[in-house]
């Protein structure tokens, strides 16, 4: 059986853009196989009564000063994003389009939304905005957008997005090797160590 990490993810989650930096190498490391799991933070925080960290005061700005270590350690630019909280459902649907319909295009999609959200932040809160970056990573953002807005899109994000909370995840990023569960990205010694066991 291959080895595999199921990786729960939202755009609006800096610690999943972390994730998202170091899981292929982990990935490749192991000889595993990397599976993008689009869910909607919002979803999972509303069915779990869970709340971001940025609503917590104290937390935030330590927050922010702890994902600038981890991404130094990891050689990996971020910046914080002035325009957050960002609605992501759009972004999220996207990412379920593109990851349905042409799965070959999915990496330039997911690099191009997180790189506008924690790299070089935009207001992604803009639906002008959105379109822009989408269409200087060679992206057709009307058809996109037509894409984003299908039932059956919707149909899938919600269906992985209550996937995720019923197999207990609570925040992002949350991987799985298997059955074990792991959350934030400080946890992937953890899901390398589990991929070795496996």
């Amino acid at each position: 059986m291959t080895r595999s990490v199921d990786f729960y993810f939202d755009f609006g989650s800096p610690a999943a853009y972390l994730a998202a930096t170091q899981l292929p190498h982990v990935c490749a490391d192991t000889g595993a196989q990397l599976v993008w799991k689009p869910m909607l933070l919002g979803g999972v925080f509303q069915a779990t009564g869970n709340h971001s960290p940025a609503e917590i005061k104290p937390k935030g700005p330590y927050m922010t000063t702890d994902l600038q270590r981890f991404a130094k350690r990891y050689g990996v630019p971020f910046a914080h994003n002035p325009h957050f909280p960002i609605n992501t459902l759009l972004l999220m649907r996207g990412a379920t389009g593109v990851q349905m319909k042409e799965p070959d295009r999915f990496g330039a999609y997911v690099d191009a939304v997180f790189h506008a959200m924690w790299v070089e932040p935009k207001n992604l809160n803009d639906p002008a905005t959105v379109g822009a970056v989408l269409q200087n990573a060679g992206f057709d953002a009307g058809a996109l957008l037509a894409l984003a807005g299908a039932q059956e899109t919707k149909d899938r994000l919600k269906a992985v997005t209550q996937e995720a909370v019923e197999r207990g995840v609570f925040g992002a990023p949350t991987m799985f090797v298997g059955d074990e569960m792991f959350w934030g990205q400080d946890r992937l010694d953890f899901v390398r160590e589990a991929l070795d066991a496996a």
